[in-house]
């Protein structure tokens, strides 16, 4: 008597078909206008950010993340009538984060949006018992792995060529060796395996954006995700205002300088502010530099997808045996896929007009999911477990791993924008 099996969806392929569709339908035409948080006073809160067209947009992005998520829960058979309930409390949430990241006085610190949607998400989930149903429908994974599969539609291999050859070897050089350090390091310190990959990427590539493509491919810890961002966004804010004053002091030019601070300051908003402190030339250098790391993320997510799933289909298996096709291929995050799509979508089929009417659009929504995963991961996490005394490690890793970065980005700007 044979059984059958009944179809069900994984979280990966759901991914793909929401972040895709999300992207096909900015495509036809039903683009969902950018909303703007950003303000500085009390009236410019009122008359910009609670304007009558503002809470509109606001409303229209909400509508389309509400029914990407309802749709996921759906292919994924969860509990719909928790979701219809928490999906709006987060949103809620999501915005008060990006209201604050937005302010004039915050922004001049750089802190992310995601740093306070984690905060407030921490501080709702630490000083109230949320019942069980309501951290059960908190799909962070979900919403990680959507944004990353829309970040695809940034990652332009055009763009590549744009940044300037200088700018590219630069970013391959600092890239490759400051990873393999990071990643020797966290070794040696017997730190594990899932922190290494997203430590040694975060302090190598591009922050924030690298440690979350990072966890999307190994489907990593949201604790340890959220422990590295906060590393990253922690160390951005000296590093931003003192690396140009050692810059004078070393008497660097402005095009080193630029290249110095492009290469090693993890995060872009950073570097933009930074470079911004010494010089118009600065600024541009270390716009092209940091570019020139961002768009190797694609690359080097699609590696680390590969490499993770063979380590652990290797480590799950036999430890002896080298694991078949079949077994890479189902524990392969299909997720990449879409991201891949996505990039080879707008590099080679869509036109630079097309491109240059959606990429707002598609860049905030983007961006939404990512908020809107942090603020989950803050409300399901006990704030203790984030500092807890086996977290010294990385710390020590990151603040070593960070140490190189500067000196070796130095030395390479020296060589080749001197």
């Amino acid at each position: 008597m044979s059984v059958k099996k009944s179809f069900s969806f994984t979280e990966d392929w759901v991914v793909v078909i929401l972040g895709l569709a999300i992207i096909f339908l900015a495509l036809s035409g039903i683009i969902i206008p950018k909303p703007t948080f950003s303000w500085d006073s009390v009236d410019s809160l009122q008359n910009k950010v609670l304007a009558k067209d503002n809470l509109i947009k606001i409303g229209q992005q909400f509508l389309l993340v509400y029914g990407a998520a309802i749709l996921g829960t759906l292919f994924l058979r969860k509990n719909l009538n928790a979701l219809l309930v928490v999906f709006p409390i987060v949103f809620i949430l999501t915005c008060i984060a990006m209201l604050i990241a937005e302010n004039a006085v915050i922004k001049d610190y750089n802190l992310d949006a995601v740093i306070f949607a984690l905060g407030i998400g921490l501080a709702i989930g630490n000083f109230f018992k949320l019942p069980l149903w309501f951290k059960e429908s908190l799909n962070t994974e979900l919403y990680v792995k959507v944004g990353l599969v829309l970040l695809g539609t940034t990652v332009i291999f055009g763009d590549i060529l744009k940044a300037g050859s200088l700018g590219l070897i630069q970013a391959l050089v600092v890239v490759i060796s400051v990873w393999y350090f990071a990643f020797w390091l966290c070794k040696k310190l017997k730190i594990d395996k899932e922190m290494s990959l997203m430590l040694s990427s975060a302090v190598s590539i591009c922050g924030v954006s690298a440690a979350i493509a990072t966890s999307g491919a190994i489907k990593g810890d949201a604790k340890k995700l959220s422990y590295v961002i906060s590393l990253v966004l922690i160390t951005a804010i000296p590093m931003m205002i003192c690396m140009p004053y050692m810059a004078e002091w070393m008497g660097l030019s402005q095009e080193v300088t630029g290249a110095w601070l492009g290469g090693s300051i993890d995060t872009t908003g950073a570097v933009v502010a930074s470079g911004s402190l010494v010089g118009e030339e600065a600024l541009k250098i270390s716009t092209i530099v940091k570019f020139s790391q961002n768009v190797l993320l694609g690359i080097a997510a699609f590696a680390i997808s590969i490499y993770w799933t063979y380590a652990k289909s290797v480590d799950d298996e036999t430890k002896r045996e080298k694991p078949t096709l079949k077994i890479i291929w189902e524990r392969f995050p299909k997720f990449v896929i879409g991201f891949v799509f996505a990039s080879l979508l707008f590099s080679f089929f869509i036109s630079p007009e097309t491109n240059d009417l959606v990429k707002g659009s598609l860049k905030s929504i983007q961006g939404l999911w990512f908020v809107l995963a942090f603020t989950s991961i803050g409300l399901e996490t006990n704030f203790k477990e984030l500092f807890v005394h086996s977290n010294k490690k990385p710390l020590y890793a990151f603040l070593i791993a960070q140490t190189f970065n500067v000196l070796v980005t130095l030395v390479i700007a020296l060589l080749l924008f001197r």
